[in-house]
């Protein structure tokens, strides 16, 4: 029997990838909510399940997981509403010290002979509204932040409310489609693990973060720590993204010794928490290697914006499990992406 070329396969299966890709990014306002909507729903389905295995109602069942969500999804969002409101009254008071470090770096690359035109340019082009409108920026952004929360919270209901009929078709269909039902549990046992644990210590070191910078009057430390948190999701690049700001904020109100204080600070939490005692929990959870992961940011980051970014691993997580963990005979592309050889 004639088969295809495996190079024309190879470039079909792109080119499909793509449009796929492509597709997604059209309709990432809807997506991205979906996404995070099913991800939260696994998250919580263990309390679900010991909900079951007490023989509560139904109703219980779906109230609860939702309920537990919900409260920490509008923690969150009242912690960032109450920050970035007092952040834009903050930012136009720091013009002054602004056009103060510019002038001061000015002075210093003239001390040693370095050139200078970058910094005129740059105090020439300094309008402290800038500060203001970077403000407004972010505050409308939480704006579209609480409108997608919205649609979210609708979506994870509907989950809710199908999660227990979505559990008993899935057993039942173990007999038909044991491969994919069985990739199925292990990307929602993969998932469910990797989030519980970056959750636990993105909780901590983003309470050591807080401390830490309490310590150092550094201003809106809470903000700070829930976006320590949040960027803890962030494969390979959130801990800059959760160091840069505070970073140039305690630059900015307490000078050069308080930003060294904070980068030390952050970089002793991270490396504690992060690189020495987080792999000894989350161990092969994800089954994705260094490579596989920053391609899934790059990627997810274009498809769905931030939140890809945010939600880089569990989608990645789905992708193998829907193209590769459901097919017997893709063992060498399970090799390729988890960095380890299949078992003979």
């Amino acid at each position: 029997m004639n088969t295809l070329p495996r190079a024309l396969i190879l470039l079909v299966g792109i080119a499909c990838a793509v449009v796929a890709l492509f597709g997604l990014r059209e309709v990432a306002s809807i997506a991205g909510p979906v996404v995070l909507a099913l991800v939260l729903v696994i998250a919580v389905a263990p309390v679900r399940g010991w909900l079951a295995a007490k023989g509560l109602p139904v109703w219980v069942q779906v109230a609860v997981p939702f309920l537990v969500v919900v409260l920490v999804l509008l923690g969150m969002v009242g912690i960032l509403t109450i920050s970035v409101a007092q952040l834009t009254s903050l930012l136009p008071a720091y013009a002054s010290e602004f056009e103060q470090l510019l002038a001061d770096a000015q002075r210093w690359a003239a001390t040693y002979g370095l050139g200078t035109d970058v910094f005129d340019r740059a105090l020439d082009a300094f309008d402290p509204n800038r500060l203001f409108e970077l403000a407004q920026g972010l505050l409308g952004s939480l704006i579209g932040v609480l409108s997608a929360s919205f649609l979210v919270v609708v979506l994870l209901l509907a989950m809710c409310l199908d999660a227990p009929v979505t559990a008993r078709i899935l057993t039942a269909g173990e007999g038909q489609r044991l491969q994919l039902v069985t990739a199925l549990n292990t990307f929602a046992h993969k998932t469910r693990r990797y989030l519980i644990v970056s959750t636990v210590f993105g909780l901590l070191s983003a309470i050591l973060d807080v401390l830490a910078l309490s310590l150092l009057d550094v201003p809106l430390p809470l903000l700070w720590g829930v976006l320590a948190l949040i960027a803890n999701y962030i494969p390979n690049i959130g801990f800059v993204i959760a160091l840069l700001p505070p970073t140039m904020l305690a630059l900015l109100d307490g000078g050069v010794r308080t930003m060294v204080l904070v980068v030390i600070a952050y970089i002793v939490i991270n490396v504690v928490t992060q690189s020495f005692i987080l792999p000894k929990f989350l161990g092969d959870a994800v089954g994705l290697t260094t490579t596989m992961t920053f391609l899934s940011l790059l990627v997810w980051t274009f498809v769905l914006g931030p939140l890809g970014a945010i939600l880089a691993i569990p989608l990645s997580l789905l992708a193998r499990a829907l193209l590769i963990d459901s097919d017997p005979s893709a063992t060498w592309a399970q090799a390729l992406v988890s960095g380890r050889l299949p078992n003979r």
